[in-house]
């Protein structure tokens, strides 16, 4: 039986990435290494403040994490998040 605890945890991860944005936010995220908000808003076409939801999303399932540099904030994946994400590549149907 899977623990109680590592249970909690992927119910997080499956409900943090169970969106397409966030799914493209995360791939964008990982073919860029870093990035900001406003970088991932311009290339996919999507409003700042849904970006910024979006992200908030990824950083409470543990996927990716945030850096502030003066005044940008850069965006990363977790190296849990960069599991997930070579995951999700092998689910291409």
């Amino acid at each position: 039986m899977i623990p109680e605890k590592i249970v909690k945890r992927i119910e997080r991860v499956f409900k943090g990435a169970a969106n397409h944005n966030r799914i493209k936010i995360l791939d964008f995220i990982a073919t860029q290494n870093k990035t900001t908000l406003w970088q991932i808003s311009q290339r996919l076409k999507l409003k700042f403040r849904n970006v910024s939801q979006h992200t908030d999303r990824l950083v409470k399932a543990g996927l990716i994490r945030k850096q502030p540099a003066g005044r940008q904030v850069w965006h990363f994946l977790t190296p849990y998040g960069r599991k997930v994400y070579e995951f999700m590549k092998t689910l291409k149907l």
